[in-house]
């Protein structure tokens, strides 16, 4: 199998040489199948010969998470110079492409997660909040902040109907001594409140526990907003040059954040078929409060969309406008959008406490704060409810209030 990835006799004769080839080739062809490439399947062959000599695996069996690590250091330490000194390979590589290996053929022996009392109660409280249509960064976190409340608990009580409100305030208290923010705690208790509010109708727990459960007072508005200004956000834009892949679809993501201030999550769930060419549209599946927003496709933004649908996306079956760049190319996720911002950000020097995609959507709304629309036109925008999310930028801004102008998405480009 190896022949097929190299024609070079001395790796042919290497890997053959190395022990447990036909459990490595069952790997390696099983990462063909999957879509990688032929050159980086020869790169895992080539470590996973590492991983058998270092570890001196003559023949499979059990390994642990332990035993891999301290091959992982034996590996790196045995080496002096060359590619390790640089930094492309590490015994972070060594463990990941291990575990991989090992996990493929049932041999990894993973410690079993903890397990709650409470994860019974926990698992149909998520599917409550699945029930409510709620979107799924609310749901995990409601879910994660009930979740470390419990934990917590447990030590004290194994029953919930033992848990009373002097709980929940000692935890609190617990957390606030730990250097808890007050909008952490405001966040902690709002997803309690609705914990014991879901856990009462189900009768898991003493009545009146949530209505005890006071939520702090937190002003969400009085810092300025933070971030980069609209000619930073310009001449960060007109940076991206390039005809690769990377460089196409880093152009379109930045625009469509700076434009029309989506959120990354946002820009990841766009698909080919939210875009209507023939009348210059496009739509928008928000991520809070659900709802489709459609927008006029801007001639800048449509001729980056353009340029990386022709040039720089992979063809295949998966309908997501963004994908992946290596193989096997999926949809991207909004962690890898956040690094193309801050990426790009730190390239061009801007200075400023929040570099996240979140930072573009900040001088998207100022800039239409500056070019006259009221703030109920920037919430209808921005996708808001309520003009109360984007009063942050009138109270910084008083002066651009004065004059109310009809909002143009040409004015602000």
């Amino acid at each position: 199998m190896i022949e097929s990835l190299s024609g070079w006799p001395s790796v042919h004769e290497r890997h053959r040489a190395a022990p447990l080839v036909k459990e490595r080739e069952q790997y390696l062809n099983h990462l063909l199948q999957i879509g990688w490439g032929a050159r980086r399947v020869l790169g895992v062959g080539s470590l996973l010969i590492h991983i058998v000599q270092t570890m001196e695996l003559n023949s499979l069996r059990m390994v642990g998470l332990t035993e891999i690590d301290q091959a992982g250091d034996r590996w790196t330490a045995s080496y002096r110079g060359g590619a390790r000194a640089h930094g492309t390979a590490s015994p972070l590589l060594f463990v990941m492409r291990a575990r991989q290996w090992l996990r493929f053929h049932g041999l990894l022996i993973v410690p079993a997660a903890p397990t709650g009392c409470f994860d019974a109660q926990l698992a149909q409280f998520k599917s409550a909040l699945e029930l409510r249509g709620l979107v799924s960064c609310t749901i995990n976190l409601y879910v994660d902040r009930s979740q470390a409340f419990l934990q917590w608990v447990s030590e004290r009580h194994n029953d919930l109907s033992l848990v009373s409100v002097n709980d929940v305030d000692d935890f609190l208290a617990s957390k606030r001594e730990a250097g808890w923010r007050l909008r952490t705690l405001a966040g902690q208790c709002t997803a309690l409140r609705s914990f014991f509010t879901y856990a009462e109708d189900r009768g898991w727990c003493l009545p009146g526990i949530w209505r005890g459960i006071a939520i702090p007072r937190s002003p969400k508005y009085t810092e300025a907003p933070t971030g980069p200004t609209w000619a930073q956000v310009r001449r960060i834009i007109r940076s991206v040059r390039g005809k690769t892949p990377e460089a196409l679809r880093a152009r379109a993501i930045l625009l469509l954040l700076s434009v029309y201030g989506l959120r990354a999550s946002e820009v990841t769930r766009l698909r080919l078929d939210d875009f209507d060419w023939r009348n210059e549209t496009f739509r928008v599946h928000r991520a809070k409060r659900g709802g489709i927003q459609q927008f006029p496709v801007q001639y800048e933004v449509g001729e980056a969309l353009l340029n990386y649908l022709r040039y720089g996306r992979a063809h295949c079956a998966c309908r997501n406008t963004f994908l992946t760049l290596q193989l096997p190319h999926r949809p991207l996720n909004p962690v890898t959008v956040g690094f193309i911002v801050r990426k790009r950000l730190k390239q061009m020097g801007v200075q400023s406490e929040h570099q996240g995609p979140h930072s573009l959507r900040h001088a998207c709304a100022t800039q239409l704060l500056k070019k006259g629309s009221s703030l109920k036109e920037i919430a209808d925008f921005l996708g808001h409810k309520s003009t109360e999310c984007v009063a942050i930028y009138a109270k910084h801004d008083r002066r651009s209030l004065r004059d109310v102008a009809a909002f143009s998405l040409k004015e602000i480009l």
